[in-house]
């Protein structure tokens, strides 16, 4: 069978991207077109044009970047972005590329090159998780969420570190072709399909190690009492702060609110265990702090942009694909 529309997604490079952040979602849209034929035309771009050397000093032959007749405009990653200035002729061709494009997408620290456009203001958006705090430090108009794997917003996708943009990629490739195609392409790659988008990337709050040996002893404390009360004021006696002071060295080390902090972590020890499936979740909701299940309810719609018995209904089908 042939694709009736021939699709061009554009990869944007530059020196020192990270190879994973390109070959994993290239090989995906290459195995949808040799799945489907015509579906797909892959181009690799950069602003010079020639071999670009990636960060594992792996070089890749690029063609100069021209914004026009782009369907899906994507932009790798590179650990460095986080602390450097972007070039205004990167911002530039990124604006103008994404302005022609059906959408847009970044894998891992590329968000930061989209950040940088403005591209990603006033919508939500994720990266890898150790650079999320330093993503919204950066860009307060954005709205970080270092918990996904991938996020979509309104033709703009932002992908978590590395993996994820594979991730990503199907869940392209399932919006144009289809969850057949797609799910095929995940058995081609040996890969899981497919992550959805909002399973935690990884849990940056749980194995946080704040510099402040403070905000490191009311973490540790949190961890161990999820269960109890944990007030902004039991903290702040907790780091022998007032809560003025406590507060704004928590903001300072983790990069967001104590009571936010705590609620996360509670939905956090909370998630595996709703997908788990075999416990109530009221039983659930007391035991990592949860006034009952409506608080749960409330706190995994903020954190995770999904309910628990959504979040446990995707986890069993995700159990039946892969078993299938």
């Amino acid at each position: 069978m042939k694709s009736a529309i021939t699709r061009h997604v554009a990869f944007f490079v530059y020196p020192g991207f990270v190879l994973l952040d390109l070959s994993g979602p290239l090989e995906a849209f290459s195995a949808a077109a040799s799945l489907l034929p015509g579906s797909y035309r892959t181009t690799v771009m950069s602003l010079e044009g020639g071999e670009i050397q990636s960060s594992t000093g792996l070089k890749v032959m690029t063609q100069v970047a021209e914004a026009d007749a782009i369907d899906t405009f994507i932009v790798v990653g590179d650990f460095g972005l986080a602390h450097q200035v972007i070039a205004p002729e990167t911002v530039n061709f990124i604006r103008a590329a994404s302005a022609g494009a059906r959408r847009t997408a970044s894998v891992c620290m590329g968000a930061f090159l989209l950040a940088a456009s403005g591209l990603l203001d006033g919508r939500r958006a994720t990266t890898h998780w150790r650079f999320a705090p330093k993503l919204q430090a950066m860009y307060p108009a954005i709205q970080v969420d270092g918990d996904h794997i991938f996020l979509d917003q309104a033709g703009v996708w932002t992908s978590a570190g590395m993996t994820a943009g594979i991730d990503m990629t199907l869940a392209l490739i399932e919006e144009d072709c289809g969850a057949d195609i797609s799910r095929a392409v995940a058995r081609m790659m040996v890969v899981y399909y497919r992550r959805p988008g909002g399973q935690l990337q990884h849990s940056s709050l749980l194995e946080m190690d704040p510099g402040s040996d403070r905000i490191r002893r009311v973490l540790s404390f949190a961890r161990e009492n999820l269960s109890a009360e944990l007030s902004v004021e039991r903290l702040a006696d907790q780091a022998n702060l007032s809560v003025r002071q406590f507060s704004r060295a928590f903001m300072e080390a983790t990069g967001t609110t104590p009571a936010k902090a705590i609620e996360r972590l509670r939905a956090e020890i909370a998630r595996p265990r709703v997908e788990d499936g075999r416990e109530p979740l009221e039983t659930i909701a007391r035991d990592v702090g949860f006034a009952d299940p409506e608080r749960m309810r409330q706190s995994f719609t903020r954190v995770f942009g999904q309910a628990p018995r959504a979040i446990r209904r995707a986890a069993r089908n995700a159990d039946r694909v892969a078993e299938a």
